[in-house]
């Protein structure tokens, strides 16, 4: 007799209502072989429902892991989506518009780490560094090397970079297969030790806008009081004449392993210095609270510590709705507990054992 396994059903209108509901549900429910029933997809987002980037995360989901699908058309508000194994191999997954690939990534990582062999998918016509995402070089520099200290073995590799509106931006996603997620824990965050960056500007070297970023964002850094070293590579990119744009990551590192990172990216009407300014700011901020895992990994972790054995635990100045939702998703679906405790100014996550 076959085994059928529980039905996961989940309300998009719950907690951020946001595509992140979507995503991690997607994640979850291929790693787990559940069939997923999700509803009011988007429900809080002013276009509810399946935008392109979202279609092409479910879609790259499925073939991964040979799932049968219902719903998956643009502006779908419902989805049931049922997976088989997970496959490894070479895929390609197509945004066609100016969509998050970090946002895609995120969506494909975990599945890929239970795949049966290596995985490489090549992401194309998307953006790599647009609003309300975070950069592919925070992926790169912030995201990965963490998740490195837990097992996982993945590599982005940048074709092309993509903006907003038009995106065409292009990179390749491999990963190891991982048989076993470690756990980690992050309490301390000791002494802060160098600053490092990476600005970016494509087909807008005559501006020298990659070299203002850079020199603005240190500037703010130092005068901060900073006495660490500081190193921000400038690259003047010429992947993608079609769209013109920028973007800087910056992160810290201290003596006990922490990395934080913060970003930001050029837009129409902002001056380079302004997107130099705002990142370093930003990082200021993380750096100040003491934190051990910045704003946003504090959400992107969440997966990855509920898969893992043992019990994580690390540090966060901001209890955001993403932080939340991933949660309740991850206790939700995989049966995991999680407590939040104030520590001071800074909020303690930690799965328990």
């Amino acid at each position: 007799m076959k085994n059928v396994k529980a039905l996961i059903e989940i309300d998009g209108s719950q907690k951020s209502g946001s595509g992140t509901i979507l995503r991690l549900s997607i994640a979850l429910a291929s790693i787990t072989g559940r069939p997923l029933h999700i509803y009011n997809i988007r429900h809080n987002r002013p276009q509810p429902g399946l935008r392109p980037q979202h279609l092409e995360a479910v879609l790259a989901a499925a073939r991964l892991c040979n799932a049968e699908v219902k719903g998956a058309v643009l502006n779908s508000r419902e989805l049931w989506f049922t997976p088989g194994r997970i496959r490894g191999g070479d895929f390609h997954a197509e945004i066609g518009t100016a969509g998050s690939i970090p946002m895609l990534i995120m969506t494909v990582l975990p599945i890929c780490l239970f795949a049966e062999s290596p995985v490489t998918i090549r992401i194309s016509k998307g953006g790599t560094d647009v609003s309300n995402s975070p950069t592919i070089n925070y992926l790169r520099y912030v995201m990965l090397p963490v998740l490195r200290r837990m097992g996982v073995n993945a590599q982005i590799i940048i074709h092309k970079y993509g903006y907003y509106p038009k995106g065409l931006g292009e990179v390749t996603l491999n990963v190891e297969p991982c048989k076993k997620l470690n756990p980690i824990r992050l309490e301390e965050f000791g002494e802060l030790s160098a600053i490092r960056g990476v600005s970016v500007c494509t087909f807008l070297a005559d501006r020298k806008v990659a070299e203002r970023q850079a020199a603005a964002a240190e500037k703010r850094l130092k005068d901060h009081g900073y006495q660490v070293d500081i190193q921000i590579e400038v690259v003047n990119d010429q992947s993608n004449p079609m769209q013109k744009g920028s973007s800087l990551v910056l992160w810290a590192e201290t003596n006990s392993g922490v990395i934080l990172g913060a970003d930001a990216i050029g837009e129409l009407k902002k001056t380079s210095e302004a997107v130099g300014i705002e990142a370093a700011e930003k990082l200021c901020n993380e750096i100040d609270s003491k934190a051990t895992v910045d704003q946003h990994l504090a959400d992107i972790l969440i997966p990855y510590v509920a898969l893992a054995g043992g019990s994580s635990v690390y540090l966060t100045k901001t209890l955001s709705d993403h932080l939340e939702t991933n949660i309740w998703l991850a206790e939700k679906i995989l049966g995991v507990k999680f407590s939040i405790s104030k520590l001071g100014n800074l909020y303690r996550v930690k799965k328990v054992d």
